[in-house]
């Protein structure tokens, strides 16, 4: 089944509501204010920023690069589905509590998306960096909607870690550990790309330490090579794969989130949603070659969500969200709201 336009969408989601509109068929998300430069930004918590971006010169993994890249504009989509931020099972409306807005997308230069040389692919990332700078500059938690490397995830990292002045932790869920010494795509030692992006981070920053790194989802054979995955292990990075999150259970798997927290600043949040393979609630195969099984649950990771929200974090992103599964985008609508429901709970002291 193809997903369905944006006419069908609107015609069964919104049912004759209006909602902010950012272009013809992308609603903001769930319906929030639209926000367009730094002007709207004063007193907002959180801001919701797109960064479709695809890091390849063909096909990705086995999936074309207009689905992929869809994925921002879509989970905005899926969004409109739900009326407000009311969240049943704690009786809260997190709108009620925080001010959240879209701030669209990044302008990433449409050259990239067939001719991603290093100099296009940099342009890229320092598109997405402006607009989550605009976010902090502004006091406002970034979270962005991405889809590969830099620019949904090392273009996020950057920033927070320019304007920290200790150590910043990562929680970060995969299936695979991109700590390659170089970036595949390019060749280019500047380039912090979909295979390399986390190698690249700890050899540009300092102050993200290894030993702050909560790595969670990997698995069996997928996920890296043994060298460069024990040049981690062996510089203090704490590493949760599926195989004990599964033997230990999801509580001990929170509990386990305070090593990111540990005598640092700020804690950057990494979701790469490769790391649900075939555990749905769509079809593995929607991500191509990207799909392992022993993948994480949708509880699993909603329950994660929730404790990093009562933890604290200061940027969230995304990116391999599979592509075309309407149930898969809302899977992230819920993910970003039980982060907030749960960062809400923290500042009430509840």
């Amino acid at each position: 089944m193809s997903y369905p336009s944006w006419d069908e969408i609107k015609d069964s989601l919104l049912k004759g509501r209006s909602v902010p509109m950012i272009e013809p068929d992308m609603p903001t998300f769930m319906g929030v204010p639209h926000a367009q430069g730094p002007g709207d930004l004063e007193g907002v918590d959180v801001a919701i920023i797109g960064a479709p971006y695809v890091a390849s010169w063909g096909p990705y993994s086995g999936v074309s690069k207009e689905e992929w890249i869809a994925s921002p504009r879509r989970v905005r989509q899926q969004s409109v589905k739900y009326h407000s931020g009311y969240m049943q099972e704690f009786d809260l409306d997190v709108f009620e509590h925080l001010r959240v807005v879209d701030l669209g997308d990044a302008d990433i230069p449409p050259e990239v998306k067939d001719n991603p040389t290093a100099e296009n692919v940099l342009a890229a990332q320092r598109a997405v960096e402006d607009k989550v700078n605009m976010s902090l500059d502004a006091g406002a938690v970034p979270i962005v909607l991405g889809q590969n490397s830099p620019c949904g995830s090392y273009a996020i990292a950057k920033p927070i870690a320019e304007r920290t002045k200790g150590n910043v932790g990562v929680i970060s869920t995969d299936v695979h550990w991109d700590n390659e010494p170089l970036d595949a795509l390019t060749g280019d030692p500047r380039i912090a790309g979909s295979g390399n992006w986390k190698a690249k981070m700890y050899e540009f920053h300092e102050n993200i330490t290894p030993g702050n790194l909560v790595e969670i989802g990997e698995r069996a054979m997928s996920g890296g090579r043994r060298e460069n995955i024990k040049k981690l292990l062996d510089a203090g990075a704490n590493f949760y794969p599926m195989w004990e999150v599964r033997k230990h259970g999801i509580e001990w798997l929170c509990e386990e989130l305070s090593k990111a927290y540990d005598g640092t600043e700020a804690v950057y949040v990494h979701f790469d949603i490769d790391v649900i393979g075939g555990a749905g609630p769509g079809p593995g195969d929607l991500l191509g070659t990207l799909a392992e099984p022993m993948g994480m649950t949708d509880y699993e990771l909603l329950r994660l969500s929730y404790e990093v929200g009562l933890r604290g974090f200061d940027a969230l992103s995304f990116i391999c969200i599979p592509p075309g599964s309407a149930v898969i985008y809302r899977l992230i609508v819920y993910v970003i709201m039980y982060m907030l429901a749960g960062k809400v709970h923290s500042e009430l002291g509840s």
